[in-house]
């Protein structure tokens, strides 16, 4: 039975292979494996995510939701010296290669990796950024994101980017209906970025 990429404990034979990326004129070299999302190379979603979303470049506390190996919080982590970035995902692979990478990079002192249940309570997020695992379905998803965003702080920012054809202004639409001031704030290669940060009946 194949491993989905938000898969515990992946069952994959280790197939560990270097990718390469440039995110703000800046190369990156990290560490993927099987059994992680989009081993192969950079994803598209993320991709734009990094390319079309403001990085930050002060230090803040950033949350990478659903991290993989790592190159989201890997790029806060190297945009914004000084910042503490949690890297979260449920995968013990991925969470394993995010710290190796880290290392790699030394931003291991900058970089939380942790499983969802390990982050203190009373953490809160200045952003946080997410390609979200879609594939879980809808209900799974909505929880998600509830759980999380109700850990920005009051003047903090959501940046998620999803693929149009899987229900990226369904998803918007849904973020404005729980109270969360969401807007539509770029498209690039059939994904949409979202901003998302804190509305009045959300505070």
């Amino acid at each position: 039975m194949t491993d989905h990429y938000f898969t515990d404990e992946p069952a994959a034979p280790s197939r560990r292979r270097v990718i390469e990326f440039a995110v703000a004129g800046r190369s990156f070299r990290l560490l993927t494996d099987s059994g992680v999302f989009s081993a192969h190379r950079l994803d598209l979603g993320t991709s734009v995510l990094l390319r079309k979303a403001s990085l930050p470049t002060t230090p803040g506390t950033y949350l990478d939701l659903g991290c993989g190996y790592g190159p989201i919080a890997c790029v806060l982590a190297s945009m914004a010296p000084g910042s503490t970035v949690y890297a979260v995902d449920t995968n013990s692979r991925a969470r394993e290669l995010t710290q190796q990478n880290a290392n790699t990079l030394r931003i291991a002192d900058q970089v939380v990796v942790a499983a969802p249940d390990e982050v203190p309570d009373d953490v809160r997020f200045d952003e946080i950024w997410s390609n979200p695992p879609i594939r879980i379905g809808k209900q799974a998803l909505h929880a998600l994101l509830e759980q999380w965003l109700s850990r920005l702080t009051p003047d903090g920012v959501a940046w998620l980017v999803v693929a149009r054809n899987l229900g990226s202004d369904s998803l918007h639409e849904w973020l404005k209906e729980q109270g969360w001031d969401a807007q539509r704030w770029a498209s690039q290669k059939g994904f949409r970025v979202l901003r998302v940060q804190p509305g009045k009946a959300a505070q």
